[in-house]
């Protein structure tokens, strides 16, 4: 059967330098069966960095962030787009401390006018009914005078404001967010191409979407080489990086889908670098999901990341919507959740998780202080130069000589 014609229109350019090849036999991978090979994925688990022959002043290198001319950040962290993490409030004091929060405009946020209830009853639910409570949560339509109202409330606390909307919905929703006064639109889903096939619904342009926008357009997800370079071909500011990842996503164990987060993130940024090289614009890449602790983060942005886009670990901070759960965005799917709701408790404000002081010994906060520390430690100015430090693959980095730490669940032997 032919293709559809407009996959045509983001056909790789083809040069001996650009194109990965498809290589056969044993070049492609270890051999899972007769005529199979499959290649080796690194998460961040997996791996180590390797300090600098020159080492500097953590107060002295750049961790911010940019992406196109006009949006910027003092830090690299984005918080996602989960109900149980971002509501109003948190956006705004993630702002104010220098990062941004997307809003998720199919959450229950945009659904009624006092989300806090609601936030409170799927909090509270037992596991035996959190399914049911999720669906009828999220039976209630979304309402684009509360989009509206939403992210003028954010810009009137004068710090940046992101919003977030399934493909579906995107074209109409990017429309409203706009004219409301966001300064990032995302379009997310559990996977995207440039590429989507179907005959019974209308198919998202990205090139038509990012032409109706006057605001950066990021996309997600995606952890494919030639699939992120077909995206960065459309326009696209930025990219998320991570398929089933977090704390609360269970895509890989309900469809068997998704490459570890190191690998992941080290693949789309040689597209990113590809793109640059044909002359392109530089687009973010963002990891999204999968980082616990400091080291976590610190290995996404040495893999390639530009920003990273952590859940779990702000659903802990004082100031996220629930007060210490969280749960995916696919979780209150009618007919397929792919996510679970998670209990992390109230661990410590967002101001300590992001800045510190630390008051904990397990990389749980302060990851500015971290992402400083490994920059000046590997010989790094700024995030650019940290994407090129050293790599090893050891897996038993987090255990090595750790035997009392985790016979006695202290520091990097807590669970």
């Amino acid at each position: 059967m032919a293709a559809p014609p407009h996959w045509s229109k983001h056909t790789l350019k083809q040069s001996p330098v650009a194109t990965r090849e498809i290589l056969s036999g044993e070049q492609s991978g270890l051999q899972i069966g007769i005529g199979r090979y499959a290649r080796r994925a690194y998460g961040f688990d997996e791996v180590a960095l390797v300090p600098g022959g020159v080492t500097l002043n953590p107060d002295e290198v750049d961790i911010t962030f940019s992406m196109g001319e006009r949006f910027k950040l003092d830090l690299p962290f984005w918080a996602s787009a989960m109900d149980g993490v971002v509501d109003l409030d948190f956006a705004i004091a993630m702002g104010k401390l220098g990062g941004v929060a997307v809003v998720n405009l199919d959450g229950v946020h945009t659904r009624y006018e006092d989300s806090r209830p609601v936030i409170e009853k799927i909090a509270a639910a037992d596991k035996s009914t959190l399914n049911a409570v999720l669906k009828e949560a999220y039976r209630e339509p979304v309402k684009p005078k509360l989009i509206s109202e939403r992210i003028k409330q954010i810009k009137d606390a004068g710090v940046a404001c992101a919003v977030s909307s399934v493909p579906a919905r995107a074209e109409e929703r990017a429309d409203v967010a706009q004219k409301a006064g966001a300064d990032v639109f995302v379009v997310q889903g559990t996977v995207l191409t440039a590429r989507h096939s179907s005959r019974s619904y209308h198919q998202l342009s990205f090139d038509e979407l990012v032409r109706a926008c006057d605001i950066p357009v990021v996309v997600g997800n995606c952890v494919h080489y030639e699939t992120a370079l077909e995206l960065m071909e459309t326009g696209i500011a930025g990219i998320l990086v991570g398929v089933g990842p977090g704390a609360a996503c269970t895509t890989r164990g309900v469809l068997g889908v998704g490459v570890p987060q190191v690998t992941a993130t080290a693949d789309v940024a040689a597209a990113r670098d590809e793109h640059m090289r044909r002359g392109g614009m530089r687009v973010a890449v963002i990891t999204d999901g999968g980082m616990r602790i400091g080291a976590d983060i610190c290995k996404a942005f040495a893999s390639g990341a530009d920003a990273v886009m952590i859940g779990t670990p702000f659903a802990g901070a004082e100031e996220s919507a629930s007060k210490g759960f969280n749960w995916g965005m696919a979780t209150p799917d009618p007919n397929l959740p792919r996510g679970t709701r998670v209990h992390v408790g109230t661990r410590a404000t967002l101001k300590e998780i992001l800045l510190g002081p630390a008051r904990v010994d397990d990389g749980s906060q302060n990851f500015a202080g971290a992402l400083r520390s490994a920059l000046g430690v590997c010989g790094a100015r700024d995030i650019a130069e940290f994407q090129h430090v050293e790599m090893v693959i050891a897996p038993s980095i987090t255990s090595e000589g750790k035997a009392l730490q985790q016979a006695q669940h202290v520091g990097m032997g807590k669970s």
